[in-house]
């Protein structure tokens, strides 16, 4: 590609920026770029900056869960803790529109153990610089309800059972490529 070419092609991207996105394979870092441009006048997150990217810490959600006890062939409810980094929020489950992702949890079956529906807990509604309309979001600390069945024919004892958490981290400004983060579960079949 010549140097004039690639100059048309940069600049035509930059045009088309502004109204549509440039999806140019060129872009090999756009995954990491927030999702949504600050608003003028926002104040910087305590985020990292990666290269062109800035991306909220590691740690901004963090996820556990209690032992819980049951006996084979019974149910029980796991409270899955969500603590959020003040500054941060993640989308609600149901997120407020189709382009928000929503807060989910997911575990597969495990030696004689499988999940239910879970139940998330009521989003608040609140107004972001990016955003048009109010979002429900989740802040600070939440609980997902996982329940959980155990077949009769489960092995007695203490197990550790995987889950894996999908959220969107954002901050007042922008919102951040989703990130999936373990949740181990403890369970003990008596």
């Amino acid at each position: 590609m010549t140097n004039k070419n690639l100059f048309a092609l940069i600049s035509g991207c930059v045009l088309a920026l502004a109204s549509v996105g440039c999806s140019s394979t060129m872009d090999e870092n756009a995954a990491q770029r927030p999702t949504t441009a600050p608003s003028p006048g926002a104040t910087a997150s305590p985020a990292v900056e990666t290269g062109a990217a800035k991306t909220p810490p590691a740690d901004v959600v963090r996820a556990s869960a209690e032992e819980t006890q049951s006996r084979a062939g019974g149910s029980i409810e796991v409270a899955v803790r969500l603590e959020i980094t003040d500054g941060y929020h993640i989308n609600s489950n149901p997120a407020t529109g189709k382009y928000q992702i929503p807060t989910e949890i997911d575990l597969a079956a495990n030696d004689g153990v499988t999940a239910g529906k879970p139940v998330y807990p009521a989003g608040v509604t609140k107004k972001f610089a990016f955003a048009d309309e109010p979002l429900s979001v989740y802040e600070r600390d939440v609980t997902i309800k996982l329940p959980l069945r155990v077949a009769a024919s489960a092995s007695k004892g203490a197990r550790t059972l995987n889950a894996s958490l999908r959220v969107q981290p954002c901050d007042d400004a922008v919102c951040y490529p989703p990130r999936t983060i373990a949740v181990a579960i403890p369970v003990t079949v008596n």
